[in-house]
């Protein structure tokens, strides 16, 4: 049991910065066994205390960690230049909150230690096998282990923990205090959620039903409306650019050796081997996988159609030839079919790069890499017969066609990049790609005369909204003197549809999402009508025709749940502007900048 709780000791010490990342959303705890980076030593202050080299360098690798957990690829340079902000920003939050505790007297005694260490252990043990019965943490185990069998580096590094960790919680207790809802507040909150209306609703669309000739614009409009919309008008930078690429996606090569793959997998269930120990072996759904294949039971329509197809028509308990669908080559076998049900399991081979074709990839990249250094794109490109293509790229809209967002290639093109120049090769999930910089145009504001056309558009959409509206003030006393929005159904241009019962948050057929109209409706007594409702671009009368109230007795039955979710969320935001709040008052000197141009000098002197 020692050995075991030994290796677990890493997680104890994590815990410091994971229990706090759960309740405080961002990072104040820090992982403590980082690197050092050749001595460089201080990096900068936080109001006259050092931000040491080897807290940055762990907090960026705790960092790294977490988003290469995430992804297949490594982080790209786009990726890790967030990474180095984010480790920079959470060793200052670090040594504010340092800071801030001994300023406020914030301490811990052996008592506390004690007794939250008895009754609160760290979240990693409660899951630790040694501590659990049934499957449930046993907190009798545990604390029989602490009395009996915990050595004492064990409890050293336990009482770190703890005396890390209880002045933070008692910081957090002060900087979020008073965090409260009462019933009132939140059976409004759950009420509004769940609240269902069914409408009736007639859209006086401004666009059809008034011509642009019937509209007036005058010059000093349009002027008024550039000087009050000025900053609307920017013109974001653009970049002319060149670019070869290699696409990352399987080649018809590869789709058909997973087949063949795929077949050969078949054909071994066949001739004996258990289908469920070929799934636990070769299947990349992971979770069926470990199911020995077994998707459990599911309805029609629940999977994708080729597969949905087998699954409902092919025999039972036959190993069917494999089936293709955009997740690879599936082999199916039907178990159990019952109405609209089927029990079944699969084997997936995914479609991906073979060994051999990725290493021709890879050595065209590298190729390419090469001639660019010494050669312009197009005669790079030609001698390895790759297409150039030729694109007009935006600040805005950083896209290139085949490549897809080229978040590394852009900062090249818009930071560093000089016309004439050609790229490293760039990596992203779809591709590897160069680029060659043909020119480009810094940001600018458009002047009044190309902003004319429009603000004209603009002005007379909102224009023809505005006389839609008073259009909607007469047919809305007719209908509100006949009782229903019907009245005003001619078939025509006039057409009146209904849409719910739906919740305030729902998507409204014929209104969208959160539409004014659909708030309307749930101000309207049933059978009531309203409006005018404009909107940007369209006019609306609204009648509620039913009202689906709430479930009070649902509402008391997760009450709880929801307090406890709405003050965690308002803590949040207390937490995030308190710590917004030291920063602004704080003194903080980034010697970064510095530390790398020397870096760089170095780097340079030492080449001659």
């Amino acid at each position: 049991m020692m050995r075991q709780m030994r290796e677990n000791t890493k997680w104890i010490m994590l815990a410091t910065a994971l229990a706090f990342v759960a309740l405080m959303v961002f990072e104040w705890g820090m992982d403590i066994s980082g690197r050092t980076a050749g001595g460089i030593g201080e990096l900068g202050r936080v109001n006259g205390t050092p931000i040491p080299d080897e807290s940055y360098q762990a907090s960026y690798r705790n960092l790294y960690d977490q988003v290469s957990r995430g992804q297949e690829e490594p982080p790209n340079a786009a990726q890790i230049r967030e990474i180095e902000q984010a480790a920079w920003e959470d060793v200052i939050n670090q040594i504010l909150i340092q800071q801030e505790l001994r300023r406020r007297g914030i301490r811990v005694t052996d008592g506390e230690i004690r007794q939250v260490a008895l009754y609160a252990p760290p979240q990693e043990l409660t899951g630790d096998p040694l501590f659990q019965t049934d499957g449930q943490f046993d907190l009798q185990k545990y604390q029989d282990f602490l009395s009996n069998s915990a050595d004492e580096a064990f409890l050293l590094q336990l009482e770190a923990y703890y005396r890390d960790i209880i002045p933070r919680s008692k910081l957090m207790r002060q900087v979020t205090s008073g965090v409260y809802f009462t019933d009132a507040e939140l059976w409004e909150i759950y009420r509004e959620g769940n609240e269902q209306v069914r409408l009736r609703f007639l859209a006086l669309n401004p666009a059809q039903r008034i011509l642009d000739s019937e509209v007036e614009i005058t010059d000093a409009e349009i002027r008024a409306y550039f000087r009050e919309k000025e900053e609307e008008f920017e013109v974001p930078a653009t970049a002319e650019v060149k670019y070869a690429f290699f696409t990352k996606q399987p080649l018809r090569e590869d789709t058909a050796a997973a087949r063949e793959l795929a077949v050969q997998l078949r054909d071994e269930i066949l001739g004996g081997v258990d289908f469920a120990e070929v799934a636990r072996r070769e299947s990349a759904d992971e979770g069926s996988a470990a199911q020995g294949g077994d998707l459990g039971t599911f309805g029609r329509g629940t999977m994708v159609p080729a597969f949905d197809s087998v699954a409902f028509n092919a025999p039972l308990n036959r190993i069917m030839d494999p089936v293709q669908t955009s997740f690879g080559f599936h082999l199916i076998q039907v178990l159990s079919r019952q109405g609209d049900s089927v029990q079944a399991r699969h084997i997936l081979v995914p479609i991906e790069r073979t060994e051999e074709s990725e290493t021709r990839l890879l050595t065209l990249v590298d190729s390419l890499e090469t001639l660019g250094e010494a050669m312009s794109l197009e005669d790079a490109a030609a001698r390895l017969n790759i297409p150039v293509g030729t694109q007009e790229v935006s600040e805005l809209f950083p896209f290139l066609a085949g490549v897809g967002q080229i978040s590394d290639g852009f900062d090249w093109v818009f930071s560093e990049g000089l016309p004439g120049e050609v790229s490293q090769v760039f990596e992203d999930q779809t591709a590897f790609y160069m680029l060659e910089l043909v020119s480009s145009t810094p940001a600018t504001v458009q002047g009044l005369d190309e902003a004319r056309p429009l603000i004209e558009q603009v002005l007379m959409r909102e224009k023809k909204v505005a006389r839609a509206s008073q259009a909607a003030g007469a047919l809305l006393e007719e209908a509100r003197a006949a009782g229903t929005l019907e009245v005003l159904d001619n078939g025509n241009d006039l057409v009146v549809q209904e849409a719910g019962p739906l919740s305030r948050t729902e998507f409204f057929p014929g209104l969208g999402v959160q539409n004014p109209a659909v708030g309307a409706a749930f101000g309207l007594e049933v059978g009531g009508i309203g409006g005018p409702v404009a909107t940007d671009a369209n006019v609306y009368l609204v009648q509620t025709l039913e009202r689906v109230e709430a479930d009070s007795l649902a509402w008391e039955e997760q009450k709880d749940q929801q307090r406890a979710r709405m003050a965690f969320t308002v803590q949040q935001q207390r937490l995030e502007q308190w710590i917004d709040g030291l920063r602004k008052t704080a003194t903080i000197v980034d010697r970064r900048p510095d530390l790398r141009a020397s870096q760089a000098q170095a780097q340079t002197g030492g080449m001659f």
